[in-house]
């Protein structure tokens, strides 16, 4: 037998619940993002009763869609199709026999929960009530380790929800929460799993993209867009800015020397960086260097590119290894993208042996030698900028 359609969908959260008094902020912003997340799937209206965020479905939501949609909402614990009844314990029961018509299993537990205080049976005493009602029902036994199907029942002041499975949502806080920067985005796999990360932990964020343009093609930036439309999933709405650094690139190259290149490209896009961050009220310069990983990233190199910057510069990835960094670039769905060739301007130009260990004296020095706020204008004279929307 079909198992029949869910009416509802219940969500839980697990880090904003630990937010104390700042925990409606919390959850105001969250439920506004799952509106924006619901567009174009039919009249879907959310409450929030505490602990918990329901959506009310109507006959048309497609819940594949729904699902996939829910999935990437941060601030998502963990969501459910549920199906609703009174809460009498007699109505429980009537609807669990009708969803368990297109269920077969041997094993199973019951798991109650009160959302309401005040009802008559404690958790446990439901749990054991509505265990005997399926067992009698199905024959099959309890099993409260290891069970094929757990039958997840919640009351709450009005109605009752069951539900059986529960999807597991991205966690983390609700975007928007933390504020708005602007990250450093490239075509590779570093730099979407630091943007991701970032908007797990509530930001809202712009993105900006540096290419090699005239010197290379503008494939990169083909790939960041493709990346910034996948990441825009999470937040509804994204800005790419694109500078064409390839004249740049070949004015620093024509007055430096070879070693201290990578570490003035650094230099110089954030820079760039920072003054299109003021223009979109960023807070902070997001990239997606670890430390180690390559030689403009060691520590000596890293804290003399900080120092072109007066923003925060926020490396989430700063701990990570390559492999943990690519397991994560899989899971969110940005590694296919990043892994297809393109022509990097982080390649343009590079010497044999850049700089391991640059010193600050050594490229104020080399920067005397370069107009640095004309080349800075020069960078932001070729911006281009992109708007991207979900869904």
């Amino acid at each position: 037998m079909t198992e029949p359609r869910p009416d509802c969908a219940v969500a839980h959260y697990h880090e904003i619940a630990l937010k104390g008094g700042n925990r409606p902020m919390f959850i105001r912003r969250l439920t506004d993002n799952l509106r924006k997340a619901v567009q174009g799937l039919g009249k879907i209206r959310i409450l929030s009763p505490r602990g918990r965020i329901l959506l009310y479905l109507n006959e048309e939501t497609p819940w594949p869609i729904l699902s996939e949609r829910l999935s990437g909402i941060f601030g998502i614990a963990n969501f459910s199709a549920a199906y609703r009844c009174p809460t009498e314990p007699e109505a429980i029961e009537a609807l669990v026999n009708r969803l368990l018509d297109s269920k077969t299993f041997q094993t199973f537990r019951i798991s109650a929960r009160r959302g309401d205080k005040a009802y008559p049976l404690t958790s446990m005493e439901l749990n054991i009530r509505l265990g005997r009602h399926v067992q009698e029902k199905t024959r099959a036994r309890v099993d409260l380790e290891q069970p094929e199907l757990t039958i997840h029942v919640e009351i709450l002041q009005r109605e009752a929800l069951v539900y059986f499975e529960k999807l597991g949502g991205p966690g983390g806080l609700p975007v928007g929460v933390s504020g708005h920067v602007l990250s450093l985005i490239s075509g590779g796999i570093d730099s979407p799993v630091a943007s991701y990360l970032m908007m797990k932990r509530g930001c809202t964020i712009g993105f900006l993209h540096f290419h090699g343009y005239p010197h290379l093609t503008k494939a990169s930036l083909e790939k960041a867009e493709e990346l910034v439309q996948h990441l825009t999933r999470h937040q509804f709405e994204s800005r790419l800015y694109a500078v064409a650094f390839g004249e740049v690139q070949r004015l620093i190259v024509l007055n430096v020397p070879p070693p201290l290149r990578v570490v003035l490209y650094r230099r110089f896009m954030l820079r760039i960086a920072e003054e299109i961050a003021h223009r979109e009220r960023a807070k902070a310069i997001i990239t997606g260097e670890n430390l180690g990983q390559v030689a403009s990233q060691t520590l000596d190199n890293l804290t003399v590119i900080q120092e072109a910057a007066r923003l925060p510069i926020l490396r989430p990835l700063i701990g990570f290894d390559k492999d943990e960094i690519i397991e994560t670039a899989k899971a969110i769905g940005t590694y296919p993208v990043s892994i297809q060739p393109d022509q990097d301007c982080c390649r343009l130009f590079i010497p044999p042996h850049p700089s391991v260990a640059a010193q600050l004296n050594d490229i104020e020095k080399a920067e005397r030698n370069l107009d640095v706020s004309g080349l800075v204008k020069m960078g932001l004279e070729t911006v281009e900028r992109m708007a991207f929307t979900f869904p």
